[in-house]
């Protein structure tokens, strides 16, 4: 028999709640052929109530070392409580980055704005010498009218 960890809803129309359970995988929702139930889930209450999903984390334990396999809802609760580790989320495709034209004059911009950054740099470094070297010298103009 193939077990599966899944939810049942119960609750009234427009405000659900459900029940988590463990159940053969080939069972309907709410066949009411339950094996056993391991939580309850309430989505009404806010993300991060505590009373939002509740688990009894032995017999999730239990069953799941029996075999049971979580759904994809069941998977998420379970890393959030740490029982299991995050699924890996693969990148297929590179649709999403911008073409190599497009990278290359980025790279280039921002090349030149780190050059320019680097002259100013360097174009201020020897005018602060320059306003440090009179105030040394004006010291040392007065230390021998001192004496």
């Amino acid at each position: 028999m193939a077990t599966v960890i899944r939810l049942a809803r119960y609750g009234a129309k427009k405000r659900p709640y459900y029940h988590v359970v463990v159940t053969d995988s080939r069972n309907a929702r709410n066949s009411g052929n339950i094996l056993a139930v391991v939580g309850k889930y309430n989505p009404m209450l806010a993300h991060d109530d505590e009373k939002r999903v509740i688990l009894n984390i032995d017999e999730v334990k239990a069953w799941m070392a029996k075999g049971a396999k979580p759904s994809d809802r069941v998977y998420k609760f379970l890393v959030k409580a740490g029982l299991v580790a995050a699924k890996p989320i693969p990148v297929q495709t590179k649709k999403h980055l911008q073409s190599e034209k497009t990278q290359m004059k980025i790279k280039d911009k921002a090349d030149k704005l780190a050059k320019i950054a680097e002259e100013k740099a360097a174009a201020e470094a020897p005018a602060e010498q320059t306003v440090e070297a009179p105030a040394d010298t004006v010291a040392e103009a007065t230390e021998p009218v001192a004496e």
